[in-house]
């Protein structure tokens, strides 16, 4: 069992069971998965490869491994593929039980990096993000990032620290991990403007950060989780009390059972379109929020889109005012007639009728979505939930109809 231990090795999700201990053979493997899944000309996918290691030289940490912005596509790539690597990180960083490593090269300006531009969007207080600089030993004759590993240039919260990494020379020539540490170690230790800082630099450095926080992070959050457990575990024994005396045959139980489920369902519904939900949406916006946006910004751009010509609705005005007089002399006067007035303001009300009834259809179709989400509780019994979403989803549609008739 002890040579067992000792000894590293990983594993990856997709084949179960196969150790592998040549982490040669391991990128290898991640190569090998990632043209599988991407195909052979740098094509993306957002299927994450898990990989499991062991070994007694590694803290207990999950790492992701996010890739950098992409500005122009190249192969296989998609077009838009900005949007979609940026959707992709901020679905990880957005996540709040995560810390954000910002990387950034030293030998590029600070304050373009994407990786601090993208955490100071989801974590605006700086309390997740941790600033890594990377390629110190690269940076040109004469210059450093002093400024910077100080946290004086542009400051963060957890400040940063600078690593110095295998470069691709070293990793084709075989350079071990120990000898990069040796060699990072040295680095910092020999540099005149990092000596002073050198024992808050690099690799095992920014290990025993992460492992700080890890714990930090437990000490926190133990008490509120095992409160929540306990509420879980009282209401379960509640459930059991009141479920102990069940007969299956019972038709009552089964009436109340299907009352309780539409009634959570309606308030489930009222919550997302209220605001009040336990479920908050971080991504983008939905149910009420969406719909107050459509009512209070898309409606007026509609309506600023419309396209209004003062010369002509002057001469209309004009006529207007002319055929209500007929062969009357037209006299200057202080209020437009009323029958002038009525037939110009109904002329421009029909305008309003393409933007009212388009801001109805999108209104409509958020709470069909909503619908929609309330109704994924209910996906343990396919029918009853089949059956929640057409009625409600037809009563959508029948108000929509009355609206539309309205407008």
């Amino acid at each position: 069992l002890l040579l067992i231990f000792l000894t590293e090795y990983a594993e990856f999700l997709h084949s179960k069971g196969k150790k592998f201990t040549d982490f040669d053979e391991v990128r290898q493997e991640i190569e090998v998965e990632t043209d599988r899944v991407t195909g052979m000309n740098k094509g993306i996918s957002s299927v994450p490869i898990n990989l499991r290691i062991y070994s007694p030289h590694v803290l207990s940490l999950t790492l992701i491994d996010l890739p950098g912005i992409t500005k122009v596509p190249v192969g296989d790539q998609p077009p838009d593929i900005e949007q979609q690597i940026r959707d992709m990180i901020m679905q990880f960083i957005s996540r709040e039980n995560c810390l954000i490593l910002a990387v950034t090269p030293a030998n590029t300006d600070l304050a373009n990096s994407d990786a601090l531009k993208l955490a100071k969007e989801v974590d605006p207080q700086g309390l997740r993000t941790i600033g890594v600089i990377t390629k110190l030993d690269l940076m040109d004759e004469g210059t450093d990032a002093r400024e910077v590993l100080e946290n004086k240039l542009l400051p963060l919260r957890r400040g940063y620290i600078g690593v110095v990494n295998r470069s691709q020379k070293d990793i084709d020539g075989k350079k071990d991990i120990k000898a990069a540490l040796l060699a990072e170690r040295k680095f910092f230790l020999s540099h005149p403007s990092y000596r002073h800082m050198a024992d808050r630099m690099g690799t095992p450095y920014l290990q025993k950060v992460l492992n700080q926080q890890l714990t930090n992070h437990i000490r926190d959050t133990l008490p509120a989780f095992r409160s929540k457990l306990q509420s879980q575990l009282l209401s379960i024994e509640h459930e059991v009390e009141v479920y102990k005396n069940f007969r299956p045959e019972d038709p009552t139980r089964k009436t109340k059972a299907l009352l309780q489920m539409v009634q959570q369902f309606s308030v489930d519904f009222e919550k997302r379109i209220e605001g009040s939900g336990d479920q908050v949406d971080t991504l983008e916006l939905s149910g009420g929020a969406k719909i107050n946006r459509i009512f209070h910004e898309r409606f007026p751009f509609e309506l600023v889109k419309m396209e209004f010509n003062e010369k002509e609705l002057r001469r209309e005005i004009s006529y207007a005012i002319k055929n209500i007089h007929g062969i009357r002399q037209v006299l200057p006067c202080l209020f437009t007639p009323d029958m002038a007035f009525e037939a110009i303001v109904k002329k421009q009300i029909v305008k309003l009728k393409g933007p009212c009834l388009k801001s109805v259809d999108l209104v409509m179709q958020e709470l069909i979505n909503t619908v929609k989400k309330c109704t994924k509780k209910l996906a343990t019994y396919p029918r009853l939930c089949e059956e929640t979403e057409r009625i409600v989803a037809g009563y959508i549609r029948e108000r929509e109809e009355k609206t539309k008739d309205q407008v």
